[in-house]
């Protein structure tokens, strides 16, 4: 009968001679909520940086516009640079292309020419003496007028000079005096012709 319960036996035994442990000279098993390596996994990513990513993308946008504006800005001057140019351009060929007409008109419009012209083409003939005579219009008649009475004036002053030349003796005019010939008449004259 020893066998059959000689191995409990020997456990007691051994239980027997072994000291009891003591619960509180160990430290007791504590569990902390968070710990491990998936912790980091199961939080997802943190607030520092996520405000991080986005100072970095405001920053990267600001860079971008910035330099979308400058860009734009040196394009425009670009453009406003290159019209200014073709308008002097434009302005300095006008200039020319003005001078080179007035030139031809004084050419085209010179008496010379236009005698030349008249006389070779049309058969013309070159006066040899010509008279003026300017018209106006609107002051014919202020001007008839006024001849008018400048001729009254000059026959009464006439009248009076023949009366004086009548009391004195005659002076005989200088011979190297000049004697203008005016062919051109005026209104006035012309008036007063009439």
């Amino acid at each position: 009968m020893n066998m059959y319960g000689s191995e409990a036996l020997e456990y007691e035994e051994v239980t027997r001679t072994r000291p009891a442990r003591s619960t509180e000279s160990q430290p007791s098993f504590e569990v902390v909520s968070g710990g491990g390596l998936d912790a980091r996994v199961r939080a997802g990513v943190s607030s520092e940086f996520l405000a991080r990513v986005k100072m970095v993308v405001a920053a990267a946008v600001l860079l971008f516009v910035l330099g979308s504006l400058r860009v734009a800005l040196t394009s425009m001057t670009v453009a406003q640079l290159s019209a200014n140019a073709e308008m002097r351009e434009q302005i300095s060929d006008f200039i020319t292309n003005n001078d080179n007409l007035r030139v031809e008109r004084s050419l085209m419009s010179s008496a010379g020419r236009i005698d030349r012209i008249a006389v070779q083409n049309y058969g013309m003939v070159v006066p040899a003496s010509y008279d003026v005579i300017v018209l106006d219009t609107a002051e014919d008649e202020e001007l008839a007028e006024e001849a008018v009475e400048e001729e009254a004036v000059e026959e009464a002053s006439e009248e009076e000079i023949e009366a004086e030349s009548e009391a004195e003796p005659e002076v005989e005019p200088e011979a190297d005096a000049e004697v203008e010939d005016d062919t051109t008449f005026d209104a006035t004259q012309l008036a007063a012709g009439l």
